[in-house]
Order: C-alpha cells, then structure tokens, then sequence
C-alpha cells in the first residue's frame, strides 16, 4: 500500500472515532495537507538535510566527480525560483545547495539599509533568512503536489492510471536542500556563537560556515584589513557550534570552518604559551618580531617575547594590533585547517585572492598530509574578475610554453577586443571546467557562488528599464520578460499561482465544499497563460 493510501486511511479511522462530529473533514483531503507539509519544524528540515550533506561528503570521497553546488540567495523567492530551476533543467535537485551569504545579508537585509560585509547587521536576520528560504521551498513543494492531486482527480474521473501518479506523489522529490550558512565571526564571544548557531539551526540550517577573524573587526575576505584569532579562540567557537547542533539533535550537522589567513596579515591578540611548541606557540612564531639584546632596545609599553631562547619585540600597530611575517599566510593557512579539522569542523574554506587550481591544490595537498579527507567549500567569488584572471593564466602558460604572445597586451586583456580571440577561447574552456577540475585536483566538496543573484536582479533590472523607459516602452517587458517566461516554461509566469493562490482555492474547497468563494475562474485573467 502507498503512503499516501495508508495515510487516507488512518485519517479515516481517526474520523470514525469522533462519533459523527467530523463529518466536514474528507480523510483524503487531510491526507494531502500531511503530504504538502512533510517537514513540520526547521529541526525536522536540518536532520533530513544534514543526513544528505553527509551522504553526499562520503560520494565525494569516494569519487570527486560528485562534488556539489549552491548559489547564494538573499531571499525566499529567489532561493524557490533557483532550486524549481534547478529541478526543472536536471531532472533532480540531487547535489544542489543553497547558500546564505553574510554579505548579501547586510547588503539586502538589514534595517539599518545596505551595509558593508562587517557583521553590522541584525545578527537575528541571518536565521529569519533561513526560515525564510525553507518556507518558499516547502511552498514549492506544496504547489507542485496540488498539481499532482489535481492529476489524479482526473484519472479517477476519467480512467487514466491512479497507480501511477499515486507513486509520484509517493515518491515525490522535494526543493528542500541543504543550506550552508554563514555566520561570520559568530557576532561575539562563544556564547554569542552558541546562541546564534542554536536559533540558525532551529531555522533549519544543517551546516553552518564560521570564519576565524576577530567578531568586532570583520572584513569580508576579499578586503583588506582582516584580523585573524588565535586557534584557541576559533576552536572555542566552532565548538560553541557542535553544542548547538548536539543540544538540538541534528548530530550529522556540519561545520565549515574557513580561515582567512592568506590574506590577513594582523591578528589582535597574543595568545598564552604555557609550553614549547604548543599551538599558542606555533601561533606566535609567525608574528614579525626583533631581536631583544637588553632593555634599552626597548621603549615604554613594548611587549617581549621568549621564542628560541632569545628574547623578541613583536611588531605592534598604533592601533594596537601585531603583524604577521610577510609570506606567512600559506603556512599560517595549513596550520589554520589542520587545526580545525582536527577539533571538530568537517569541511574547510579557504579564502583566496584569486581563483586559481594550482595554488588551491597546493594548499589542500599540504593539508591532506596531516588530514587525508580533508575537503573544502569553496567560494567562486564575484569579487574575482573571472574574465581577466583567466585570461591571464593562459597567456603565462602559453608564455611558459613558448608560444607566440605578442598579438596580446597582459595588462588589457579584459578588453572585448579580445573577446573572439584563441586566447579568450581557451580561457573561457577552463573557466568552463574551473569546478570539476578543482574538484579533481584540489579538494573541492562544495562549489557556491556567494551573491549572484544580487547580481543577476542588478543586471536584469538594467536591462529592463532601459527599454521600457526608452524606446521600446511595453516592448522592452514583453519581449525581454514575459515571452521569454512562456518560451522557457517558467512556472512563474503565472504569478497568481506561484504566490499561493490556486493553492488557497483548493484549501477553501476542503474548507467549505461548493459554498467556497475561489478566484481561478473563468474570468482570472492567469488563464490566457494556458496556451
């Protein structure tokens, strides 16, 4: 028997115990309302979605060609759209995430208005964010099943095959993925961490992306000014994370911990060594120092060290912070995930300046012999100029090679002079490749672009009023959006329907049977879209 028969058929048994009180209530209808909503809680949502992430980390593990995806979404609908796309052009959303970027979040919803990526925003908006995707997602789902009790209505009625579309109920796949989710610095201490983490994952967030800079002085990873913690710090946070997700039962919750110390050249503090070569220590060997020969190299308020049996100044900042040795950031990176590996994060995250295979792979080999699975997340960032990056790696591997370069200047390769060249070609096919290559030689679990779709609504809003508010006028949205929404088959075309209104319809059927006031007649203008 179906689940969907059984269900049928237990809430007819429950209707039969009232005594004649529940005759309002169609046992198949209360069936199809369980069905539409099968994740009752943002707990329910986080166990089910942790279970996929890590089925998908051992696939990867097993085989790098299955790596995994998101795209970064900054609301609901937006996450809804991309993942009824997703399903609609892969057959599956099998492999396919979201992502919830910090950035977008301060950038887009914030009250304070659009802020710069520092952990200024509402630290509360980050899970009303994630709440939000999953209702969307859920809705998704809901809208999509409606359609299927419709279908089988008709076979019923009209003798087609009720088996069959009873199994695709049954067997229905759902948009809800997993969400990886940043929450910064954690926005505090350890405890605000906790606090934060708890609230995100009660939200339905299944995985959750910490970076090791200081909370108050955050920069996002493609600025300058970053300002790293020491490990002890991060590592009290990552396990403030664990807390939460063990507290609320989502055990196979997962941690990326991302480190971002190839560009960060400060940290805030020193932490205390209490013995030779302990992490506090290995720390602090990469802190610019001088040598010590007595007191008066010294001037008041210097700081000393002792570091190899001698004496050190570290080099401190007026505003109070130390500097790194220059060309520390590799090692200090390897040491950074190493660390957190082996302190409870599952995945890693390493910010780069660039977006570059090789220095990647070198990083992850470096790694790998201390932590042989070690995987990462990484972000294929918009802040990178993808175009000239690219076309900068193969004019110096074709330099490297031999090949005659002189029909192109390095500096101006961005130019769309260049855009029909061999060269331009050949970069766009490893930019093409760029994931599943990464995913081959450089450990790469997770590819996620963090805000393009704050892109995508920029560019796509451009083009639009420039034509409707110049000569095209009605022109520019009909042809540019709306035919366009017909000729691709986008479900939101008709947007009364995608807002939840023949979802109501159906609702108000069950509510009040032929007495029920809906708005998918004949004169709902949504119906000159069945064409």
């Amino acid at each position: 028997m179906s689940q969907y028969q059984q269900d049928i058929d237990n809430f007819a048994t429950l209707k039969a115990a009232q005594n004649g009180t529940w005759e309002g209530i169609n046992p198949e209808f209360a069936a199809r309302m369980k069905v539409q909503n099968r994740f009752k809680t943002g707990l329910d949502i986080a166990r089910y979605t942790a279970s996929i992430m890590r089925k998908d980390m051992a696939e990867y593990d097993a085989d790098s060609s299955q790596y995994t995806q998101s795209l970064g979404c900054w609301h609901g609908f937006v996450g809804q759209q991309k993942m009824l796309s997703v399903k609609k052009h892969q057959g599956t959303t099998s492999k396919s995430y979201l992502y919830l970027s910090g950035w977008m979040v301060a950038a887009l919803r914030s009250e304070f208005g659009p802020l710069p990526d520092q952990s200024m925003h509402e630290k509360t908006s980050v899970s009303a964010l994630i709440e939000e995707l999953y209702t969307f997602l859920r809705q998704a789902d809901a809208r999509e099943l409606g359609d299927l009790f419709h279908k089988l209505d008709d076979a019923k009625k009209n003798g087609g095959d009720v088996a069959a579309i009873q199994a695709e109920i049954d067997n229905y796949e759902t948009h809800v993925v997993p969400i990886i989710a940043d929450i910064d610095a954690g926005f505090g201490n350890e405890e605000a961490t906790y606090l934060l983490a708890k609230q995100m994952i009660e939200a339905g967030a299944c995985c959750i992306q910490i970076e090791n800079q200081v909370s108050d002085a955050k920069q996002c990873g493609h600025q300058d000014g970053k300002v790293t913690v020491p490990h002890e710090d991060f590592l009290a946070k990552i396990n403030a994370v664990r807390y939460a997700f063990l507290e609320l039962g989502v055990d196979e919750g997962v941690i990326v911990a991302r480190t971002d110390s190839l560009g960060a050249g400060l940290t805030q503090k020193i932490p205390v060594s209490t013995s030779e070569g302990d992490l506090a220590a290995q720390y602090n060997a990469f802190l610019k120092t001088t040598d010590v020969a007595g007191v008066e190299d010294l001037t008041e308020g210097d700081l000393v060290l002792k570091q190899g049996g001698k004496l050190v100044k570290p080099e401190r900042l007026p505003n109070g912070l130390f500097r790194f040795k220059d060309n520390t950031g590799f090692d200090r990176v390897v040491l950074d995930c190493v660390t957190s590996l082996k302190h409870g994060a599952d995945l890693l995250w390493i910010e780069t300046e660039k977006p570059h295979v090789g220095q990647i792979a070198e990083m992850v080999n470096a790694i790998r012999e201390q932590v042989p699975n070690a995987k990462l997340v990484y972000n294929n960032s918009p802040s990178f100029n993808w175009t000239l990056n690219f076309r900068q790696q193969v004019f110096d591997a074709w330099t490297e090679a031999g090949k005659d370069v002189s029909g192109y200047d390095r500096a101006k390769l961005m130019s769309a002079d260049y855009d029909d060249s061999e060269l331009a070609a050949e970069a766009d096919e490893k930019i093409q490749s760029f994931q599943a290559d990464a995913a081959r030689e450089a450990g790469i679990f997770h590819h996620l672009i963090t805000l393009p779709t704050y892109h995508t609504a920029a560019l796509s809003t451009d083009n639009l009023a420039k034509g409707y508010f110049g000569e095209e006028g009605m022109l520019a949205y009909v042809r540019g959006v709306q035919r366009q929404e017909i000729r691709q088959g986008l479900a939101c075309v008709k947007h009364q329907a995608m807002a939840g209104s023949d979802l109501g319809d159906t609702h108000k059927e069950y509510f009040s049977g032929e007495g029920a006031l809906k708005a998918s007649g004949e004169d709902n203008t949504m119906n000159q879209f069945d064409v």
